[in-house]
């Protein structure tokens, strides 16, 4: 990384929302497109560079330009190097490029995290967040949703309730329920004596306690119409999952808000042509977002691939990555994915990276692959990150042209390796 500013001025585009215009002052660099400059989110850049120095997570860096060779922005590669200044991306497309492959995408964003290693975000205290975002960050995650599976309602209450809302080397988009409003007849590795049937009450309680953002239930239950409303009133995503939902119940749940479907095809009924189920139901629509875990074992590649061709642009991968012990469950390692001792899948050891490595291997295009773990999550969380627009906040991952990553950014401060 070279710590110098560019020279060049043109603005060459104007941050709209979440988008810029690429086409503007296409003559400038001699029929090049121009670069795109802009200047927004300091002083949110500089509030965060505080943050992290007090955490001990991250290098302050000054003006920088990045020696990539082109930028990922919106669904086309922009040619050209990315400069990086009080936060924020202060222009892309910039004449020299640097050299090699290298090709800045932004930040990947995982909103399925039910902890890191030893760390399970149920029980997790500051230093332990800390550690767990730190190892999210270097692995080119730089914003998640810490998930929490099915537990006495008084213990997820008391989990949320320590959810970080800033500090972290990652940046937290809010709290993930996944459960306990779930079907015993998909359970997955949740723990069958303490599920629920739906409870205002109970779903009141959770709201209360915690910046809850995603809540993963069976529509089909009694009384999920009402937590449905409830949770669509209040803001908060609703996506359906652990359901054994025939497609008219999920049809149902869909047109009362429920907008995704939690890990497509795992703890559901994926049904067949006279019987659709939840999954397919979800994947005829195009109102409906999907989440996959892409990592061979979850989602055999056959059906991460009609999933992605049915659902492009509203498929959005997650890690589903999961701690040692889970809900005080002790997890066995297996390869690429964790299981409880009977066997029973209980998530994934990979990053969200390793699922945007899998899914090109599969064949998908690369800006595609990348897609799905930015901007499709970023659409899902209600989020303005999830791309590089000049002006906007700098969460930008450096790959190498075998998905290697050569550097990671959150708010323009170098995550440390």
């Amino acid at each position: 990384m070279r710590p110098e500013m560019p020279q060049a001025t043109a603005a060459g585009g104007r941050f709209r929302g979440h988008e810029h215009d690429m086409m503007s002052d296409s003559e400038a660099l001699g029929g090049q497109p121009a670069p795109l400059v802009g200047r927004r989110w300091g002083a949110v850049g500089r509030a965060r560079r505080a943050d992290q120095a007090r955490a001990g997570a991250c290098n302050t860096l000054g003006p920088v330009r990045l020696g990539v060779s082109g930028a990922l922005l919106g669904d086309q590669v922009m040619a050209g190097d990315v400069a990086v200044r009080d936060g924020v991306v202060e222009a892309v497309g910039l004449v020299p490029a640097g050299r090699g492959s290298a090709l800045a995408v932004p930040g990947l964003i995982d909103l399925q995290v039910n902890g890191v290693g030893e760390v399970d975000f149920a029980t997790a205290d500051p230093d332990a967040w800390t550690r767990a975002g730190r190892v999210l960050a270097r692995s080119g995650t730089t914003a998640f949703r810490p998930t929490f599976v099915t537990d006495r309602p008084d213990r997820m209450a008391g989990a949320l309730a320590g959810v970080p809302r800033s500090g972290l080397p990652a940046k937290v988009l809010g709290a993930h329920l996944e459960g306990p409003f779930i079907s015993e007849r998909r359970l997955g590795a949740h723990r069958g004596d303490l599920r629920l049937d739906p409870d205002p009450q109970v779903m009141r309680l959770l709201l209360g306690a915690g910046p809850v953002r995603q809540v993963t239930l069976a529509p089909e239950l009694p009384g999920a119409a009402e937590l449905i409303d409830m949770c669509v009133g209040a803001g908060v995503t609703v996506a359906c999952g652990h359901s054994d939902a025939s497609a008219a119940e999920a049809a149902s749940a869909f047109e009362r808000g429920a907008a995704v479907v939690t890990h497509l095809f795992n703890a559901m009924r994926t049904g067949d042509h006279r019987d659709p189920g939840l999954a397919l139901a979800a994947l005829s629509r195009s109102d409906v977002h999907v989440t996959v875990i892409a990592d061979g074992v979850h989602v055999a590649t056959e059906a991460l691939l009609v999933a992605w061709r049915a659902a492009r642009g509203r498929l959005a991968l997650v890690s589903d990555m999961v701690p040692s012990r889970m809900a005080g469950v002790p997890l066995v390692p297996d390869g690429r994915v964790l299981r409880r001792a009977d066997g029973t899948l209980a998530g994934s050891a990979g990053s969200l990276l390793d699922g945007v490595r899998f899914l090109v291997g599969a064949g998908v295009p690369l800006v595609d692959a990348v897609l799905a773990a930015t901007r499709v999550p970023a659409t899902i969380a209600g989020t303005r990150l999830g791309s590089i627009t000049p002006g906007g906040p700098a969460d930008l991952v450096v790959i190498d042209d075998r998905l290697g990553i050569a550097t990671v950014m959150v708010d323009g401060v170098e995550v440390t390796q």
